[in-house]
């Protein structure tokens, strides 16, 4: 828990995208704009703001969408101040998403809710928030970026344009399956994926899931898993079986190994031994 105002931005060069966390307790934004979206997660504390002349106040969980352009402050509304995740994606980014759910070129969204409280999506922000931070592998951190921005768009957006609808994918689906399968250790991207397949990424990530019930990061995790045990049956360290299968460290495979076999690396090596 941050005891004085503490802020960290990052920016992540695969998706050319900026965000932020921080808390505040005696600092306040004063009235300001941007030129690019502002996605704010309020995780603790209160915040206000004022946004065209309206005051708001943002409680734990309350999310906040800025268009481009639009001056507005932010301050704690509370004197125990308040903690934020912020992600900044730009009109470009946008403007790619609606193209890639409806196949409308040229579309901007415009938020017309500045708060919302939403479940869902603040889950969303929150993971891709965190799989940007922790530099997760890179076909996670896509599919997540584009899909909470599509999750945003249908839902707030005032985008009149409908989903496309799921066609004969199956075939597409399968060669994607086949290409993880055969490119585990790889760093693939969901761009990768889908020029693989010759499909659009979002509708990818879309009938995917559709088919398989899982998104295709989660495929692959799993897939990375499965090639992890045999390679344990084997005799090999865990330090190397993280590398071979894709991992960015053995801390990373841990976590994943527990949460599908139910047992770390090294107690499934001692029991199979």
């Amino acid at each position: 828990m941050y005891l004085n105002d503490n802020h960290k931005f990052w920016h992540n060069s695969q998706l050319d995208v900026s965000l932020l966390h921080a808390f505040h307790r005696d600092y306040a934004y004063p009235r300001h704009g941007h030129d690019h979206y502002v996605v704010c997660l309020i995780e603790r504390g209160v915040q206000s703001f004022t946004h065209k002349g309206t005051k708001y106040v943002t409680p734990p969980s309350g999310l906040i969408l800025i268009n481009p352009g639009i001056v507005h402050t932010g301050e704690p509304a509370t004197e125990h101040g308040f903690q934020m995740r912020s992600i900044y994606p730009t009109e470009a980014h946008m403007q790619t998403a609606v193209h890639q759910f409806t196949g409308h070129h040229n579309a901007i969204p415009y938020f017309h809710d500045v708060r919302i409280d939403d479940p869902v999506v603040t889950r969303s922000v929150w993971a891709l928030h965190e799989a940007l931070i922790n530099g997760t592998n890179p076909l996670e951190i896509e599919s997540r970026f584009i899909a909470t921005l599509v999750q945003l768009i249908k839902r707030y957006g005032e985008v009149r344009s409908m989903e496309r609808p799921f066609g004969q994918e199956r075939d597409a689906v399968q060669r994607a399956r086949h290409y993880l399968e055969e490119n585990y250790a790889q760093r693939i991207s969901l761009s990768d994926l889908a020029a693989q397949v010759a499909l659009s990424p979002y509708h990818l990530l879309r009938v995917f899931h559709a088919e398989v019930g899982l998104p295709p990061h989660t495929y692959l995790q799993d897939v990375r898993i499965r090639r992890a045990q045999r390679l344990i049956e084997l005799g090999q360290t865990l330090a190397d079986v993280a590398l071979s299968v894709g991992f960015s460290s053995q801390s990373h495979l841990t976590r994943r190994f527990k949460q599908i076999v139910g047992l770390t690396p090294g107690q499934y090596a001692s029991q199979i031994q």
